[in-house]
């Protein structure tokens, strides 16, 4: 019951956030440079129909007219029409949005396995050679920038090795029946083993390269915070009754350890769903921050608000997540 309420008031807490969210993309997209009926219509077109146009779309309006009738559509799940290809965009960013959240998904169980293990391990073996090594891949991964580590991997175990395919989400000689959009769970439902192994081999360097800085983001987080929990006199106690130092670490240490870990996973989360333009560029992965990235050159403005803030209300809702996750990871955090 305390876990529904708790639930409960911060779902409304998000309604503040999610109106400012909402007004601030509105605004910071009405001040992008050009006209978009003349986008439409192109430069041959006359002042006339450049005019009727806009009092179509509703351009002339004042701008909180025009920011409370997008209101009253996002409220209703109309994100709008497209002023480039006409189609609707809640139907036309679903599949971009799906290829998006599955690199994510693999990218962050890629960062969060490697990064939590080398963070326990660094922090279980301090100032050995394994702690050493660790925080200097570490390093290097936040380091290393993202379209460099793309190009490197596409021309080592693409081109060289050509163990993997180095570009776009499947073979385009069998291409995946969309069902979900989610190709992994399409291909499993179709029965098409062959496919699901073709599709993991185009997550693969797509998604070491996007995993990378949320991996070494990890791992020296894990670290500092499980060094932080061994000093703690529960830990001594239980090793001085004899328990195994693997049974210390991962059954006592590990939990208590994890509040600041659990906020960086759903931090970067967040930030690999609206921040995977370069790796999805790159990699041709047809995904919502390369949508995006072609609706500000096509100056189509409803896309453009509507695909920012749906990103945004997703990093909300992840963080929201993270804040029930809490209570359950520490049983001395309360709902309040």
């Amino acid at each position: 019951m305390a876990l529904l309420s708790y639930s409960i008031r911060r779902i409304l807490m998000l309604i503040p956030v999610l109106l400012g969210m909402s007004i601030v993309v509105f605004s910071i997209i009405r001040a992008i440079p050009g006209d978009p009926a003349l986008t439409i219509l192109g430069e041959k077109a006359s002042a006339k129909a450049i005019a009727d146009l806009r009092e179509v779309l509703g351009l002339n309006n004042p701008w909180y007219i025009q920011y409370f009738d997008y209101l009253k559509q996002i409220i209703t799940g109309d994100l709008g029409v497209s002023l480039h290809t006409g189609a609707s965009i809640a139907k036309e960013i679903g599949p971009y949005l799906a290829a998006t959240t599955e690199l994510t998904i693999f990218s962050m169980c890629f960062a969060v396995f490697i990064g939590v293990n080398a963070g326990i391990i660094s922090a279980w073996k301090q100032n050995s050679w394994f702690d050493y090594t660790a925080m200097l891949i570490a390093l290097i991964g936040v380091s290393m920038p993202i379209f460099w580590l793309g190009l490197m991997e596409q021309w080592f175990f693409a081109q060289e090795l050509k163990w993997l395919p180095s570009v776009g989400r499947d073979n385009p000689r069998d291409p995946v029946q969309a069902i979900t959009h989610f190709y992994i769970v399409d291909t499993i439902l179709a029965g098409r083993w062959d496919q699901f192994r073709d599709v993991v081999e185009h997550l693969i360097l797509p998604g070491i390269a996007l995993g990378t800085i949320p991996m070494a983001i990890i791992a020296r987080i894990t670290r500092s915070s499980m060094l932080e929990v061994m000093r703690a006199d529960y830990v001594r106690t239980a090793r001085a009754k004899g328990m195994a130092q693997f049974g210390v670490v991962y059954k006592h240490a590990l939990k208590n350890a994890m509040i600041p870990v659990l906020t960086v996973i759903g931090l970067q989360t967040g930030l690999l769903l609206g921040g995977a333009v370069l790796t999805e560029t790159i990699f041709g992965w047809p995904g919502v921050g390369r949508y995006i990235y072609t609706a500000i050159g096509n100056r189509d403005y409803p896309v453009i608000q509507s695909g920012i803030l749906v990103i945004a209300t997703i990093f909300v809702l992840i963080n929201l997540l993270v804040d029930l996750l809490y209570a359950y990871i520490d049983p001395r955090i309360k709902y309040r």
